[in-house]
């Protein structure tokens, strides 16, 4: 079981600080979620702050763009540091040719579905894919409510990962906690992404602990 706390819920004025503090903590991945106001109602950060980010931590980058035309500004993502890209399948008409671009800027690549998407959108790129994020609230903002109707939907992905054979893991974002968390688990979620958890927590390192 990884960990991947969402610094969405970090304190922005101590981000670095912050980002220090959950690697010491015990966090497997560092979530980035980059929103641009169009794809989702908010504005987050971008490539250069991720720049900025990269000197101070040695833990991977999950970023998470949240993004219209996201063929675009991959490039710049990638330069800027990050280990994995995730891209939105509702995001690009051409999903295949996006997913070659990440791979041939040789980072991995990882796809996520909002949860009014079928999961067999998945099927014609789940063979050249490292990574799946099911998302359990409408992606936008942080501290939403864990929807239990994506459940299934993470059941289903879970067996069509094993069917590929492929070491694919399969992420779950969005409400998760200590209760939450054991829901996404026991529905085949092997990374656990957490934000306002983690962070609204007084003790980082016990918060990590409770959801592994």
């Amino acid at each position: 079981m990884k960990i991947a706390p969402s610094i969405l819920s970090a304190d922005f004025a101590k981000l670095g600080e912050e980002i220090q503090a959950i690697e010491k903590a015990g966090a497997d991945y560092i979530h980035i979620d980059v929103m641009d106001g169009s794809f989702v109602p908010n504005i987050t950060i971008g490539n250069e702050v991720i720049k900025s980010l990269r000197k101070i931590s040695t833990l991977p980058f999950d970023v998470h763009l949240m993004i219209q035309n996201p063929d675009a500004h991959v490039k710049a993502f990638a330069e800027a540091g990050s280990d994995l890209i995730t891209i939105h399948a509702e995001a690009s008409t051409h999903l295949d040719r996006l997913v070659e671009l990440v791979k041939s800027l040789e980072k991995k690549i990882g796809i996520s579905i909002v949860p009014s998407t079928h999961e067999d959108v998945l099927d014609y790129v789940i063979e050249k894919i490292d990574l799946i994020l099911v998302m359990t609230v409408n992606p936008g903002f942080g501290g939403q409510k864990f929807l239990s109707s994506q459940l299934k939907k993470i059941e289903n992905i879970r067996k069509k990962i094993e069917k590929t054979g492929k070491k694919i893991e399969l992420e779950v974002d969005g409400g998760i906690n200590a209760e939450t968390a054991k829901l996404a688990v026991k529905a085949g979620a092997d990374v656990l992404v957490s934000g306002s958890y983690i962070f609204g927590s007084k003790n980082y390192a016990e918060a990590i602990a409770k959801l592994r």
